[in-house]
């Protein structure tokens, strides 16, 4: 091959790869993991009812 012709590159392989579905499966497994769990809601008393008094 002399100087003068451009070097022709092979065209780039194909990676083999993870499907999107199970990358996004692998990040939310790894948050729910790695984070604190969360602390209960606070109990409330129910609804507040207000009484009127009669006129």
């Amino acid at each position: 091959m002399s100087t003068s012709q451009p070097r022709v590159q092979p065209p780039p392989r194909p990676l083999a790869g993870v499907p999107m579905r199970e990358l996004l499966a692998s990040c939310a497994a790894a948050a729910a993991v790695s984070s604190p769990p969360r602390e209960p809601e606070p109990k409330t008393a129910g609804p507040v009812r207000e009484e009127r008094a009669a006129a």
